[in-house]
């Protein structure tokens, strides 16, 4: 069953486009609370209880990706970037610093509510920590959320360490993008995949430092597998 998605903070500047979204997601049973700057958005989210934030990157006062950082520093709460900027380098910058997902402008309310809704969804608490799962150099702690390479130990972000769970316990079989997608995100895309494609290449980079850990392979106009 879905988790359900009660209360959004909506970290915005234009007062347009939050009475757009505060009609569009209360008609679907979603409660918002908005605020207008950085420093406002960061009180919001420090004085109440949210399932997800929507954080607009380009606000007065505090830009957004500070903002990001700072939640990210306290909290796992979900965030979806909802911003207008759709060149790759911003796109990388809010991923790496810990967003959830990135949707561009414009979009559909509708589409807003699905990844809200599957965001939401995969956002539970991981668990007590399970068994670890190793392959050559590389060891992942599902408890923790963290990939050991030799030495090395890397605490990753919720998604990208979900993307790597599923290549390590699927080693050697090729998943579908829409399959990885699907259970990593919740739903399918139709299109854009630039968040799964700015998460293989972190995780490639990340085990690119150590020659003894697996390798992605891209399976052209299929997917990715794990392999040695």
């Amino acid at each position: 069953m879905d988790r359900a998605v009660t209360s959004v903070l909506l970290i915005e500047d234009e007062p347009s486009f939050i009475e757009v979204l505060e009609i569009g997601l209360t008609a679907e049973g979603i409660e918002v609370d908005a605020a207008l700057d950085g420093p406002s958005g960061l009180d919001a989210f420090r004085s109440g209880h949210h399932d997800v934030v929507l954080l607009d990157l380009m606000l007065p006062g505090l830009p957004g990706l500070d903002v990001l950082r700072a939640i990210r520093r306290e909290s796992d709460v979900p965030v979806l970037v909802v911003s207008a900027k759709d060149a790759e380098a911003d796109v990388v910058s809010a991923l790496e610093l810990g967003a959830d997902d990135y949707v561009t402008k414009p979009y559909s309310v509708r589409e807003l509510v699905a990844r809200i809704r599957a965001a939401a969804r995969r956002s539970g608490p991981v668990g007590t920590p399970a068994r670890s799962l190793a392959i050559g150099a590389a060891t992942l702690d599902r408890g923790a959320l963290r990939l050991q390479l030799g030495d090395q130990v890397h605490d990753l972000p919720k998604k990208e360490f979900e993307v790597l769970r599923m290549l390590m316990e699927g080693f050697g079989r090729v998943l579908a993008r829409e399959e990885i997608i699907d259970e990593v995100w919740g739903f399918a895309w139709s299109g854009d995949t630039r968040s799964l494609d700015q998460h293989i290449r972190r995780l490639r980079r990340r085990l690119e430092t150590d020659e003894s850990a697996p390798r992605i392979e891209t399976v052209r106009g299929v997917g990715y597998r794990l392999v040695m």
